[in-house]
């Protein structure tokens, strides 16, 4: 989601055009997103499309070290160049997302991420500080159910997922917003129920 500083009313909207979701099909992709250095860099580019340096400032790293991170996401068409400008005698770029939404859809691949592809252990490290002061919003359910209807839920939690992901960035308080649908294996069922007389 790349909100630039363009307001209208209280929201914020893009300066550019860019796809609402773009499905990522190669592991390499999935990579590319999978390193928490490159999803600050993306979660920072929702708010609008910024040069390497803003970025290097914003993450208080080194500019050679967020430019490798940059190269790495553009390589994977994940990032692009959505305008340039001149300074002095050099070409400023200005990186945005490719998309407001990734999502990982590695079935032409045989369905396998990347073994380092973990979004939860993410979370789990963002989230260690609202843990600790009381201010983490979370619950796990447990259900049994069919495959399709797994599939059919997941499509609702896409809907979620992509209203936050257009939410103005606005606000004083980046808040993570994790969510995940798994199979288990050794989870306790009831058996059948007996015939009742």
């Amino acid at each position: 989601m790349l909100v630039c500083s363009i307001v209208t009313g209280n929201s914020q909207v893009p300066d550019y055009e860019l796809a609402d979701t773009i499905e990522l099909t190669t592991a390499e992709q999935v990579r590319a997103i999978a390193d928490p250095l490159r999803t600050t860099i993306l979660g920072l580019l929702h708010e609008r499309a910024a040069t390497v340096t803003e970025l290097a400032t914003a993450v208080k790293r080194p500019k050679s070290t967020v430019a490798h991170h940059v190269k790495v996401l553009a390589d994977a068409g994940i990032l692009r160049v959505v305008r340039t400008r001149k300074v002095r005698a050099i070409e400023e770029r200005f990186y945005g997302r490719a998309a407001r939404a990734f999502y990982v859809g590695l079935g032409r691949q045989g369905g396998k991420l990347p073994e380092d592809f973990n979004d939860f252990e993410v979370a789990a490290e963002e989230s260690r500080t609202a843990y600790d002061e009381g201010q983490l919003r979370s619950f796990i359910r447990h259900a049994r159910i069919p495959e399709d209807r797994a599939g059919e839920f997941w499509r609702g939690v896409h809907d979620l997922i992509q209203t936050f992901d257009n939410l103005p960035r606005a606000g004083d308080t980046t808040y993570g917003f994790t969510v995940g649908l798994y199979p288990i294996v050794d989870y306790p069922t009831l058996p059948p129920a007996a015939d009742e007389d």
